[in-house]
Parts: C-alpha cells; structure tokens; sequence
C-alpha cells in the first residue's frame, strides 16, 4: 500500500509540475518566433518593397507589400501564422505576383526584429494597422482580401468581424475552431487543458459575426488543425462560406495540391477579381 500512494503522490507531483510548466511557459508553445529580420532576396521579391506599419499601440512593425498589376486585380492581406518569419513566405509572394495579385504581409510584433511580445490582442492590433494602411493607400474594401494562415486565420475572423464591409472576402487557409480546443486535442493528458490559456483565439465564436464571403481551405491530413475543425467553423458561419478540402495535404503544403487555384477561382466567381 506504502509504494501504491508513493507512486500516486509522485504522479500528482509530476501533474502538478506540468501544469505549471505549461502556465508559465505557454506562449512559447503558441507563438514559435524567428526573431531575425527577414531579408528581401530572390527573383520572387523583385516587386516587394520593405515598408513599416504603426500599431494602435505605438509599435512600428516591419511590412512586405506588392502592388496588384491590375486594376480588378485583389490586394491580399496576409497573417501569417505561429512559427518563422516572412522569409518562409517568400513562395507565397512568388505565388500572388505570377497571378498579378497585390499582397501586404505585416510581420506580427516580436517576430522578425519587430518589438514586442505576440498576444491575442496584440495580433489583432498589427492586422488592424495593417488593414488601416490598404485603406489609407486608397483600395476599395471590395478588392483587400484578407488571409490568414493557421494561427493567422485566428487574427484574420475577428479583423473580418469588427470591420463589415471593410473587405470583400475571407480566406482562412489550416483553420482552428479555438486554443482551448487544440489544447484538448494536443494535450490531453493535461488535467484541464482548456482552463490553462491565457490566449484564447476563439473563431468558432467570432465567425458568425464575420459578413465577407468566406473561403475555408483544410488538408485532409492535417493533424495539427484537423479538417473537421473547418467543418465545424463552416457550419457556424452566418455569411456565405465555401469549404475545400485537399484528401492528401497536411499542416504546410496546400499550395502543392491546388490551393491557390481554388482562391483564384473563388475571387473570380465571388467578386469578379483575376
């Protein structure tokens, strides 16, 4: 009996530890940073100039941005998502640029140089300075896009739904319904994972406010941000929402299966935008 409750103090100890580890140490499971400043190289960039953006907050943060080579050509705001920088989203410039898009990527406070420290709020803060700077640049709401990238299409629902008719439509690329639902599902054996987060990105709760038509991109072996997260996101949007799902694409290569074709014929179909 003596080594029985030895062996369950120890468990409740090592429970214990864990839970304060992951309290204390959360943000670095969420926001994966490269703190290095992203350098412009490579054919792909050759139209991206560097720029800045102020946040309400008074952070100056490091923007990429491409003019649209048309006039009923999309201007695309990009959030990117947890891990990196910009630089790993180089290829997605060259993506926008073969299409003719526009793009402005802002790079999220404490990432790439940037001062500050990634928050909930503090997101939301750099994707509304970012969205501030399109309009003060003079595009039409109907032609700013704006697409979120995993953790990003968390910054990107609320964006949409404290602004109507401030875009023409929503891409959310890897969606997830909450944190406290991929905590559930990454950290199960953690007593009350979903009472741990301080950050919440709840976008199965903001999505119904969102009134841009909404495309929702998912790979059918996505494990990090499973597909049936996306369904659900769909099935609590309010606005016109179109979901694609690729069978055989995980966490990062959407892009290999068709993706940016699929935007490129929905912002055609939707709002007459190639």
């Amino acid at each position: 009996m003596q080594a029985i409750a030895w062996v369950l103090a120890a468990t409740v100890l090592l429970l214990v530890l864990a839970v304060g580890a992951v309290w204390m140490l959360q943000d670095r499971f969420i926001y994966v940073p490269d703190v290095s400043a992203p350098q412009l190289v490579g054919a792909e960039l050759e139209r991206v100039t560097a720029g800045a953006v102020t946040t309400e907050d008074g952070l100056r943060l490091l923007t990429w941005s491409m003019p649209p080579l048309r006039p009923d050509a999309p201007m695309v705001l990009y959030l990117h998502g947890n891990g990196g920088n910009l630089a790993d989203r180089q290829r997605r410039l060259g993506h926008f640029m073969a299409l003719g898009w526009g793009a402005l990527m802002v790079e999220w406070r404490g990432y790439g140089g940037n001062p500050g420290r990634p928050s909930e709020a503090g997101l939301v803060r750099d994707a509304r300075a970012a969205l501030a700077a399109l309009e003060a640049q003079g595009y039409a709401p109907a032609r700013i896009i704006v697409w979120g990238e995993s953790l990003g299409t968390a910054v990107a629902i609320p964006l949409a739904a404290e602004r109507p008719g401030a875009v023409g439509a929503v891409v959310l690329e890897l969606p997830f319904t909450s944190l406290p639902d991929l905590a559930a599902l990454h950290f199960a054996w953690l007593p009350a994972p979903r009472l741990l987060l301080r950050d919440r990105f709840d976008s199965r709760a903001a999505i119904p406010r969102v009134t841009a038509p909404m495309l929702i991109l998912a790979g059918g072996r996505d494990r990090m941000t499973p597909p049936a997260m996306a369904e659900t996101l769909a099935a609590a949007a309010t606005a016109p929402v179109e979901t694609w799902v690729a069978p055989g694409a995980g966490h990062e290569d959407l892009a290999l299966f068709g993706g940016f074709d699929v935007v490129a014929e929905f912002l055609a179909r939707r709002l007459g935008l190639r």
